[in-house]
């Protein structure tokens, strides 16, 4: 007997076709035999293809930097730069990438360091730290997420490229954020430069100090 994989109805073995829903017997058990066998297949194990499908856009240019972080299989460090992560709001391509630990550390350690210390150049420094640690910050991330979705085990080859993609890549909207925060800059520096520097001969204690000169004289 042969049964019919969209209604269960037992068929002679010689039907072509389902004699209850009309499903063709040879299509439809073919379709079944695809998706168990879909469903049943071993997880990824090529290490590129699971770096590429976890990194998402750009995984080319960040293999090869991350080539400079390995060294017979083993971590090192080696010094590398990051446009993106300087020139961009540092904090933004963290979230951007997903790091959400890192995004609050650079968020939090610009302004807590500008507070403290009462220079502004307090950000610069801090964007630099970014271009420079950057790519291996993100090769440490990505390590380790792969590493922890290997171990899982359990997971056929659709599930796993599901748990990849959602933990990795990255989110676009992140980008529009920043282009937001460009856009309330360049207007406040705009405003700035059209008001000029503050006229100093209207300075509010300008005309208490002219008034105790006088009465020294």
């Amino acid at each position: 007997m042969m049964m019919c994989s969209q209604c269960s109805q037992q068929n002679s073995d010689e039907a072509h076709f389902c004699h209850q829903c009309g499903a063709k017997l040879a299509e439809a058990t073919t379709a079944a035999e695809a998706a168990t066998d879909r469903s049943t297949a071993q997880p990824i194990q090529n290490e590129d293809t699971l770096w590429r499908q976890f990194l998402g856009p750009n995984a080319d240019h960040y293999l090869t930097v991350f080539k400079k972080f390995s060294s017979n299989g083993q971590p090192k460090f080696a010094l590398s730069w990051n446009w993106p992560a300087f020139l961009y709001i540092s904090f933004l391509w963290f979230l951007y990438r997903k790091m959400y630990l890192h995004a609050f550390v650079y968020a939090v350690g610009p302004m807590v360091s500008t507070y403290l210390t009462g220079d502004f150049s307090a950000g610069i420094v801090w964007s630099v730290m970014a271009g420079a640690t950057a790519n291996y910050l993100y090769f440490w991330h990505c390590r380790e997420h792969i590493g922890e979705i290997k171990k899982a085990g359990g997971m056929n080859v659709a599930v796993q490229e599901t748990v990849l993609k959602e933990s990795g890549g990255v989110q676009p909207y992140v980008i529009w954020v920043g282009v937001f925060f460009y856009i309330i800059f360049l207007a406040t520096l705009t405003k700035m430069v059209q008001e000029g520097p503050p006229d100093l001969e209207q300075a509010p204690g300008r005309p208490a100090k002219q008034a105790v000169l006088l009465s020294q004289a």
